[in-house]
């Protein structure tokens, strides 16, 4: 109107998500592929409509194509009005951060409280630990500290100079052990995904401070689902190798890159359904507060790079009984003390093929698998029946 100033829209202030160039190509190249299969771009199809010439399409042809190009140029749209309007979301992440009781280098021992059965825990090394305290509503661990449940979180934090240099033993026998040390105990030690790993090499150097253990989402057979994708996956060291030589890092997107090969077109979705969402809704906020998380990856030591990926997923030493820690086989037959497995049904990340094989190595399991997907599990719509409650109750049950 005039007179009146027109509103703009609010700045872009994310970078999300990454690495963007990557997912826009992808998203790109998906289209293309749909159209390939169409009778008018095969050239198998020899006979489109006799009666307008070979090769040449006819009404109905020609009214398929039109479709799938007006389908493939709605899904961009949707695709780009998502990110946008992620990118421009005001949430953000706003929780007061609980006392750290100990401190090593870049590593942070958090304590959320509460009384009762002491739990501490492992996350992978890849991503922030705060996925287990990621809203007000949707923090597992605020929760079970109000369960009679006494929560511990090890934020492993940014590598530093000292960290680049760490192997998974120095994370485990050195950084972690010393962690444990940090908690009276006996205590629990729970880890999600590869923290599982971590906290299950830990778990049986340390049976006298360990009472049991919880591994949630955690990999154990890397080629049980895909071995080809897995050994694709271990191919790649070689290119990687001059950017880990470099920043002595398997750098954020680099990691990124490789997480989305698993599942190359699974972002644009995500993204093309969040356009038509309801941005005020609480589902469209712990979105946000997901991809968030996603996007604030933290580098991986390329030690551990190189062990992670040659040796769990080409050599997959874990199921094999070669992975040793500090000289010690991390065998979990091994391990008589009690033990809770949850196993997403729904996992793309860690697929339930490669966790079941580890949960049901233990003498002593408790195996819960709810359909959920790797992410949702622990902080998703429905984490807490899926989850929280059955591990609460798990825990207390602990003689």
């Amino acid at each position: 109107m005039v007179g009146q100033r027109a509103e703009l829209p609010a700045p872009l202030s994310r970078r999300g998500p990454r690495p963007l160039l990557l997912h826009l190509s992808l998203a790109a190249m998906r289209p293309g592929g749909f159209l390939s299969v169409l009778p008018s771009w095969n050239p198998g199809w020899q006979h489109l409509n006799e009666e307008n010439g070979a090769g040449q399409p006819g009404a109905g042809q020609t009214e398929t194509l039109r479709r799938a190009f007006e389908t493939a140029a709605q899904q961009d749209r949707d695709l780009v009005a998502g990110i946008a309007a992620y990118r421009r979301d005001p949430y953000t992440r706003s929780l007061a951060e609980p006392p750290v009781i100990w401190a090593e280098g870049e590593s942070r021992l958090l304590d959320f409280g509460g009384a009762g059965t002491v739990v501490l825990f492992v996350p992978s090394l890849i991503n922030r630990a705060y996925i287990l305290d990621l809203m007000p509503e949707d923090s597992m661990l605020r929760w079970l500290a109000g369960q009679g449940v006494h929560p511990y979180l090890l934020d492993w934090g940014w590598p530093g100079e000292a960290e680049r240099k760490f192997t998974l033993t120095d994370y485990i026998a050195g950084r972690l052990e010393r962690a444990i040390a940090a908690i009276p105990g006996p205590i629990v030690l729970a880890g999600y995904c590869m923290g599982g790993m971590l906290a299950l090499a830990a778990g049986l150097r340390q049976p006298e401070k360990i009472k049991a253990l919880a591994l949630l989402a955690t990999p154990w057979n890397f080629q049980a689902a895909d071995p080809k994708q897995a050994k694709t996956l271990s191919e790649t060291l070689p290119m990687l190798e001059p950017m880990m030589q470099f920043s002595g890092t398997l750098p954020i997107d680099a990691l990124q890159t490789l997480f989305t090969m698993i599942d190359p077109f699974g972002v644009g979705e995500k993204y093309r359904s969040f356009a038509q969402a309801d941005k005020t809704s609480p589902r469209a906020r712990r979105f946000v507060a997901m991809e968030d998380w996603l996007a604030d990856g933290v580098p991986l030591a390329a030690s551990v790079a190189r062990e992670a990926i040659g040796a769990w997923y080409g050599a997959n030493t874990a199921a094999n009984g070669n992975w040793r820690v500090a000289g010690l086989a991390v065998n979990p037959a091994k391990y008589e003390l009690p033990v809770f497995c949850a196993i997403p049904g729904r996992d793309r990340l860690v697929p339930p093929q490669s966790a079941r094989p580890l949960a049901v190595a233990f003498r002593n399991a408790t195996i819960i698998e709810p359909q959920t997907g790797h992410i949702g599990m622990v902080a998703g719509t429905n984490a807490r029946e899926a989850l929280w409650r059955p591990f609460a109750k798990w825990l207390l049950g602990l003689s």
